[in-house]
C-alpha cells in the first residue's frame, strides 16, 4: 500500500470536532488503496490451527501487513493526545472502533445527537432571499448529518421536503414537475437542476 506517492501524500488530521468529515475523507483514501476491507472486517487471524498450510500462511502474512499499513496511516492522522486512545490498539479495525466510540459516541450518544439535525431538517424553509443552489446546500448539510449519525435516509423524503417548503414564486414549476415527473425515482440533484433551469427563466424575465 505505501509507496513514495503515498508516504508524501497528505492525510487529514482528525481533531475533537472533524470525525466525520475525517471519516469519509479516510474510508476515500483507503478504498483508493484497496486496503479498506482491513477496516471493515478486521485482520482474520488463524482459527485453532497450530500449522496452517503455506498458502494460508502466506495469505495471513500479506493481510497482516495491510493491516499495519493501515494501522500506520491511522496514526499518522492522529496528535499526542487522541494517538494515546489507540496506542494499545494491534488491529486497524481495533483502533478504528476505538477512534468511533470516542469520537461520534456510543449508540445513546449518537441518538442525542441526532436531535440536531432533525430539529434543523424540521424547521428548514427556503428564504425570499435565497436561491435555489443556496437552499439546496443547506439541505444537503443537514441530510449529510443524519446519515453520518446513522439515519437512513432514502432521496424521497428529501425531494418531498424540498418542494414543500420553497416559496410561492416555485409554485408553477412545482406543480409542472408533480404531473410530469415521477417523484418516487426523481434524486434530489435532479430536482435541483430542473428548479435552477426554471430560477433562471424568471431571472432572465425580470
Amino acid at each position: 500500500m505505501a509507496n513514495n506517492d503515498a508516504l508524501s501524500f497528505q492525510y487529514p488530521h482528525l481533531t475533537k470536532n472533524n470525525y466525520e468529515k475525517w471519516c469519509l475523507c479516510m474510508k476515500a483514501i483507503l478504498g483508493s488503496q484497496d486496503v479498506r476491507e482491513i477496516v471493515d472486517r478486521g485482520y482474520a487471524k488463524p482459527d485453532n490451527e497450530e500449522d496452517p498450510p503455506q498458502n494460508k500462511k502466506n495469505a495471513l502474512a500479506k493481510t497482516r501487513k495491510k493491516d499495519q499499513q493501515v494501522l500506520t496511516l491511522i496514526h499518522q492522522c492522529l496528535d499526542d493526545a487522541i494517538f494515546e486512545k489507540v496506542a494499545d490498539a494491534t488491529t486497524s479495525k481495533e483502533a478504528w472502533e476505538i477512534l468511533q466510540n470516542f469520537l461520534q459516541g456510543v449508540d445513546k450518544v449518537r441518538k442525542v445527537k441526532l436531535q440536531t439535525p432533525r430539529a434543523d431538517c424540521e424547521v428548514l424553509k427556503m428564504k425570499e432571499s435565497e436561491c435555489i443552489s443556496d437552499y439546496y446546500s443547506k439541505m444537503k448539510v443537514v441530510v449529510n448529518q443524519l446519515r453520518r449519525y446513522g439515519e437512513d435516509i432514502e432521496y424521497v423524503p428529501v425531494v418531498e421536503k424540498i418542494i414543500r417548503t420553497l416559496i410561492p414564486k416555485f409554485d408553477f414549476m412545482v406543480c409542472s414537475i408533480e404531473e410530469s415527473k415521477d417523484l418516487y425515482s426523481m434524486m434530489a440533484e435532479q430536482l435541483e437542476g430542473s428548479l435552477q433551469a426554471y430560477e433562471e427563466k424568471i431571472k432572465r424575465r425580470q
